[in-house]
């Protein structure tokens, strides 16, 4: 039987880590027996290194859509398309609104155009 070199207590001669304090014995380092804490590290930077890789691709495609709905809005400017005029008072209003967002007075839907359903 061997004893511990850290604390001294006995240690089966099979034993691969000191059953008292934990610290591996020269079987162990022989053997090149993992920690428990070593399998756990392990599985944490693996799981860091895939959450990093699913980061990168999820703020590539955030930068992507924000371009795209970027691209969209310049190409469409809110200002000239689809504004309704209120016959009472003159106001633009948003395509699709019913009453005029200025004085309240029912507007007239746009007309579509011939051909169209």
């Amino acid at each position: 039987m061997a004893y511990c070199s850290n604390c001294g207590e006995k240690i089966p001669d099979d034993a691969f880590f000191c059953p008292k304090c934990g610290t591996k014995t020269p079987k162990g380092k022989a053997s090149n027996a993992a920690y428990p804490s070593d399998d756990l590290r392990d599985a944490f930077y693996k799981v860091g290194i895939e959450l990093e890789r699913a980061f990168s691709m999820a703020a590539r495609e955030t930068h992507q859509a924000i371009k795209k709905a970027s691209d969209n809005m310049q190409q469409k400017p809110a200002s000239t398309q689809g504004t309704l005029v209120c016959p009472s008072c003159g106001t633009k209003n948003h395509s699709g609104s019913i009453f005029c967002n200025n004085c309240g007075a029912k507007l007239a839907p746009a007309e579509k155009p011939q051909g169209s359903t």
